[in-house]
């Protein structure tokens, strides 16, 4: 069964507008037909704008008139080109030169030196390689160790700067975030109110008394 475009908006539309019942107006837009039930009584999608299968061509007048003629039709829906048009485009994987290809180590053992908290993943994506090549560029059992030097992505050609940027700044408030659930904080921390309060105070210092001398004939002076 092909998926429909914005399927309670086309309920909405089929309510309004024909005599099918909430089975199948239910069947055809994918929804359970109490929802459909609720639909027509108000309840349910009151602020959606009903949405013309027939326009958008998800469905045939032939196919409607064939549904309203016979409550137990269902209707089988069309391959709308506006469907089409509106699913998200997979990225596609992203394509290294051949000329490039050999300088994907030197970029990896930067990422591994400079910024460890960049995840696998994520390199992986910038660069166009593999977690396995990742592993062994960290664990020096690629088959060119000996020639790997450190050399970031922008200076090879392997990605922008701003994409390269994005990626280090992910990762940074990722491990922020992570960080703060484990209750590491970077620098010294403040000692709290209530353990300044509870620490004892220091002893009071005392100025030093002078000393007294008595005459010598051991009367003091008039």
């Amino acid at each position: 069964m092909t998926d429909i475009l914005m399927p309670k908006a086309t309920a909405v539309w089929l309510v309004d507008n024909t005599s099918l019942t909430f089975d199948q107006v239910a069947d055809f837009c994918g929804l359970h037909p109490l929802e459909v039930k609720g639909i027509a009584d108000g309840e349910v999608a009151r602020d959606i704008r009903g949405a013309d299968p027939i326009a958008n061509g998800q469905l045939s007048r032939e196919e409607l008139d064939r549904a309203q003629g016979n409550p137990k039709y269902r209707m089988t829906a069309q391959k709308s080109r506006h469907a089409e048009l509106l699913k998200p485009v997979k990225k596609a994987p992203r394509y290294t030169p051949v000329s490039r290809r050999q300088d994907r180590p030197d970029a990896i053992a930067w990422f591994i030196r400079n910024h460890p908290e960049v995840a696998d993943s994520q390199i992986a994506r910038l660069l166009g390689t593999t977690k396995a090549t990742i592993d062994q560029v960290r664990t020096r059992t690629h088959w060119n160790s000996a020639q790997i030097k450190p050399v970031d992505p922008v200076t090879l050609g392997l990605s922008t700067q701003m994409e390269l940027d994005a990626v280090v700044k992910k990762a940074a408030e990722k491990k922020a975030k992570d960080d703060a659930k484990r209750g590491i904080v970077d620098g010294p921390t403040l000692e709290s109110a209530s353990a300044s309060a509870s620490a004892p105070a220091p002893a009071p210092v005392h100025e030093a008394e002078e000393p007294h001398y008595d005459d010598e004939d051991g009367d003091d002076e008039d």
